[in-house]
């Protein structure tokens, strides 16, 4: 049997589970698949590294092969995106003084997204300095909801804050400094800042846009093209790792394998939250959130090209790219869901019929017609608004800042 060799570069965060357990649990193995794992501390390093072939794929943000592919960054490089690597797993923290602050306007710790960025948006009324909240990448689900999430509750993302870049393992340090007032991270780095650095939860991305994805699996265009066997074969891999992820009888295990130095290298009391959905609110409180973290359900792993679609045009909305029939097309094929379905057809996986949805069009999870058993959503924007892939140019012109 051949054996396939597969570099795929990673950030220790959460997130990067699917890929730690296919090696670590045997799926890549079972695979006929060789997964060497490589940690690096940046999400600019894994883009440079992809682009000089050092690795073949990589553990990357959803919106930066989209970047990418529209020549938004140096070194160029053409990727594609064959499979999600889950859901959510993000959260919004912010210091102890801000929380404090926007409790006298009516926050509470409940993560709504509307009340907190109300309570948010009169705290900034009140100030005479901009608060200052930090993001992992400028082309990140993290910028963009972030974005989304402030300016649906009436704050300027440009005018009323400054919102700039750091990696996520300073993200605390810096709350606790007070560099930043507040950050959009993902896993563990919320739950450290939350019971180590002061911070306070905010909201989570599972409430500014339910099942929407945080991380992909990003491949160098030219390795896919010449090596086709080898990624369906970590695609099968990786569809295992979901699978066992997703059963809450191996979180416990996920939260030591991922707490290994080789890893995200940091304790299991950090990762065992976001897996469980129990999370740390600040001053001793936790709260249940549904989805907070899904790996396999509502087909977690399927690249949607409405999820594409859909951050393509926040790169429109905040002037990274002008709009285009052209620049469009190129968002929506930087996806391939034809790749996930063709390599893991043969193991009756049940997959959605259609590449594109309608985000927000869900209300509850609702069972869809599909090639197996399958439920989606609920889906879609905490503000009540739809987009629908078919109507890129009306979402465009319909998105203004407040």
């Amino acid at each position: 049997m051949t054996t396939y060799e597969v570099t795929a570069g990673f950030v220790p965060l959460l997130d990067s589970a699917l890929l730690v357990v296919a090696k670590e649990k045997g799926f890549a193995e079972a695979a006929a698949v060789n997964l060497n794992l490589v940690r690096e501390r940046s999400w600019a390093t894994i883009r440079d590294r992809l682009a000089v072939s050092q690795f073949d794929v990589a553990h990357i943000l959803a919106p930066l092969p989209i970047a990418c592919n529209l020549g938004l960054m140096a070194p160029r490089l053409q990727m594609i995106v064959p499979m999600a690597l889950g859901l959510g797993g993000n959260a919004v923290t912010v210091a102890g003084d801000l929380w404090r602050d926007m409790a006298e306007h009516g926050v509470a710790s409940n993560l709504d997204a509307r009340e907190s960025g109300t309570a948010l948006r009169g705290v900034i009324r009140r100030r005479s300095n901009k608060l200052r909240f930090a993001v992992v990448h400028p082309y990140s689900g993290h910028n963009y909801e972030l974005r989304y999430w402030l300016s649906a509750n009436g704050i300027d993302p440009d005018r009323d804050v400054e919102i700039m870049v750091l990696p996520p393992p300073d993200m605390g340090d810096a709350l606790l400094s007070g560099t930043i007032d507040g950050y959009c991270a993902g896993e563990p780095w919320n739950t450290f800042g939350v019971l180590d650095r002061g911070g306070r939860l905010a909201t989570v991305k599972a409430a500014i846009w339910k099942s929407s994805p945080e991380k992909v699996l990003g491949v160098h265009a030219g390795w896919a093209d010449a090596n086709p066997d080898a990624l369906a074969a970590l695609l099968k891999a990786l569809h295992g790792a979901s699978l066992w992820c997703s059963r809450p009888e191996n979180h416990s295990e996920l939260a030591w394998l991922l707490a290994k130095p080789a890893y995200v290298g940091r304790p299991v009391e950090y990762l065992l939250p976001a897996l469980s959905g129990v999370l740390p609110m600040g001053n001793g409180e936790s709260r249940s959130v549904q989805d907070f973290f899904v790996p396999h359900a509502k087909a977690a792993t399927f690249p949607w090209k409405s999820h594409a679609l859909w951050f393509y045009t926040q790169m429109v909305r905040w002037r990274h790219i002008a709009h285009s029939d052209r620049h469009q097309r190129i968002a929506g094929d930087t996806y391939r869901p034809d790749l996930y379905r063709n390599a893991l057809r043969e193991l009756n996986v049940a997959m959605p019929s259609a590449s594109s949805k309608v985000e927000g069009a869900l209300l509850a999870e609702t069972p869809v017609g599909s090639s197996g058993a399958l439920t989606l959503g609920p889906d879609g924007f905490f503000d009540g608004n739809l987009f629908d892939p078919d109507e890129v140019d009306a979402y465009i012109a319909a998105q203004e800042k407040p």
